[in-house]
């Protein structure tokens, strides 16, 4: 419910309502898996939502509780308000209000909420002194739909990295996705056609850790609403095509003391202060459990092998994008920072933002040591000369990975009891069903040889 601190944004977000001519509200939240959910009401029960919150069964959503300890509230954040663009039309204007879940029996947030999960590792972050910067590069596939307006895998257009029309068809598309985002808040940096065909990439500016996983909830949205509005699928699945560079949500992060970058020095090689290694470190150290959450499907895994541009080695470079983590150029010292690239689009930025904030500052608190940069292509290596320079191998399959997670003590501390619990119960069995299933490719191959 409203707090003291929050009334005055409450009131003014019920004044734009007012004045805007808003119909109806979707208040949304998020799923352990990351699915976003929302219950939409009418605009006039705006000041009931912030003032007494709205009550959900929480037994109905995937991995929150059970049937006899359902009862849930929603808590509309108010800094969150944003006019849906793609509802709008003659008749009907829709908003959207991004809650915070609140267990009823105790009147505190819920730990089952994946927004409450980050809210504590930044949380923790602040007790150190830090504010958490992030700032994601989604990518996505474009497909057309059939006639029945159900998702192909047949790819919009042609075009490769950084093409120009004709060959690039979806420019008019990704303008109007670019025009969504910004009315709803966003600065959006970048736009282009990604490598793969069919493949694209919009990148908007950094922000602190729970408004970078909020906007990476709405973009997602954004993306998808908008592109059926062309008669195409927006997809973040992960490789949805075989033999084809697959989708990552490369992340930038920084920590920032007082106003000033705490990552950057400039007496150092790298422009890397002793705190940013350290952070570095605590990443290395546990990206095995990391890729779990950050890499959480089955199809995950199809994505990170050599040879597509993704990372498959625990190591960090500032030159090449073989290694895990990159550290890119800074013009200026605000702008020091180190890029993991493992992440993908499927992941619940949530989760993943926690786990990789919780990783590194690990590495802080523990004064972790950072290995040097690995400067070669290490897609190059041969086992031997991986082991010389002591590089690990990420997990090749979402079995190891969460095998990886429950082993790590930090990461599942991260995400908390009721998280961990119900994401390995719900990742156990996606990945035996997977072991289970027959696919096309075996079909092809042995049916007719054996």
């Amino acid at each position: 419910m409203t707090t003291e601190n929050s009334t005055q944004d409450a009131d003014a977000v019920l004044d734009r309502i007012e004045t805007e001519g808003v119909d109806f509200l979707r208040l949304q939240f998020t799923d352990i898996l990351g699915t976003v959910k929302n219950v939409s009401v009418p605009a006039d029960q705006a000041e009931k939502a912030f003032t007494e919150g709205i009550y959900f069964d929480g037994s109905s959503i995937n991995g929150f509780v059970r049937i006899q300890e359902s009862d849930m509230r929603l808590d509309p954040d108010p800094s969150t308000f944003a006019i849906l663009p793609w509802r709008n039309n003659d008749k009907v204007t829709s908003a959207r209000l991004i809650c915070d879940v609140i267990d009823t029996s105790t009147g505190e947030p819920f730990v089952g909420d994946p927004r409450h999960v980050l809210k504590d590792a930044i949380r923790r972050a602040g007790q150190l002194g830090y504010q958490v910067n992030a700032g994601p590069e989604p990518e996505f596939f474009l497909f057309q739909e059939d006639e029945e307006g159900r998702a192909t895998t047949t790819i919009h257009d042609s075009g490769g990295y950084f093409d120009l029309a004709p060959k690039d068809l979806a420019q008019d598309v990704r303008g109007d996705i670019i025009y969504g985002l910004e009315e709803m808040g966003f600065e959006v940096e970048a736009s282009h056609h990604e490598v793969a065909e069919g493949q694209h990439e919009i990148d908007f500016k950094y922000d602190d850790a729970l408004s970078t996983a909020d906007n990476i909830a709405t973009f997602r949205a954004v993306v998808r609403a908008i592109a059926a509005q062309y008669d195409l699928h927006a997809t973040f699945m992960p490789k949805p095509i075989a033999r084809i560079n697959g989708s990552g949500m490369h992340t930038h992060l920084s920590l920032f003391e007082d106003g000033d970058n705490a990552f950057h020095d400039d007496d150092d090689e790298f422009n890397l202060s002793e705190t940013a290694r350290q952070f570095l470190a605590g990443i290395l150290r546990h990206a095995p459990a990391l890729t779990a959450v950050c890499n959480p499907t089955v199809n995950s895994y199809k994505r990170l092998v050599p040879g597509y541009e993704a990372p498959v080695y625990v190591a960090w470079s500032d030159v090449n994008r073989s290694a895990l983590v990159r550290k890119p150029a800074a013009r200026v010292p605000a702008a020091s920072r180190i890029e993991l690239r493992s992440p993908d689009p499927s992941c619940n930025p949530y989760l993943g933002l926690a786990a990789m904030i919780q990783a590194g500052l690990d590495g802080i608190e523990n004064d972790l040591e950072c290995p040097d940069p690995v400067r070669e292509n290490i897609y190059e290596f041969d086992e031997q000369k991986r082991e010389e320079y002591g590089i690990d191998t990420l997990p090749a399959n979402l079995g190891q990975a969460i095998d990886a997670l429950e082993a790590d003590e930090v990461i599942m501390d991260a995400l908390g009891p009721h998280v961990s619990e119900k994401f390995v119960e719900a990742k156990r069995q996606e990945f035996q069903e997977y072991l289970v299933e027959v696919s096309d490719w075996e079909i092809d191959r042995y049916l007719e040889k054996f």
